[in-house]
């Protein structure tokens, strides 16, 4: 296992398409490990492929419930509205709110090669969709609400829309 570099805001591979993982082999499994090691060296709870270099559909993600896995997730389901704050590895320094869904359900496939659902609920979903936008070259501030960076006042807290 190694820690990679991040690729930061103004890289171009950060605004680029990932392609679907074809064959989930020794590769594939290393740059799992690698991204996972990365993620907590720089103390963050989501990490795509993408932000270190490699355009794969590929994503690890740790809200303090363990390490969950992804390759070629989808986001099949989602529901409800949370509005909060967000940063990312990518623009280090920088929080900005951004609205996301409440509850997402997504299929992937594990390092097995199986197929799998996610229940995600609060700040997992965030985090899973957040994940999943820098698959597609989207970033959090394409979405944002407000920057917050440097605000000493409470941010908003997360909250189920009214329909």
């Amino acid at each position: 296992m190694a820690v990679r570099t991040i690729f930061t805001i103004g890289d171009e591979v950060l605004r680029k398409h990932a392609k679907p993982v074809e064959t989930i082999d020794k590769r594939i499994k290393t740059l799992l490990d690698d991204m996972a090691q990365t993620m907590y060296a720089a103390d963050g709870a989501g990490l795509a492929a993408p932000q270190v270099g490699i355009l794969r559909r590929v994503v690890t993600i740790d809200v303090g419930e363990g390490l969950i896995e992804l390759i070629n997730p989808q986001i099949i389901s989602q529901e409800g509205s949370q509005v909060g704050p967000e940063g990312c590895l990518s623009i280090p320094g920088r929080r900005c709110t951004v609205e996301r869904p409440m509850k997402v359900k997504v299929r992937a496939q594990g390092r097995d090669g199986r197929t799998f659902e996610l229940d995600a609920e609060g700040f997992l979903a965030v985090a899973v969709c957040h994940e999943l936008d820098h698959l597609d070259g989207i970033l959090y501030v394409d979405k944002m609400i407000e920057d917050v960076t440097g605000k000493t006042e409470e941010a908003p807290k997360r909250g189920e829309d009214e329909e």
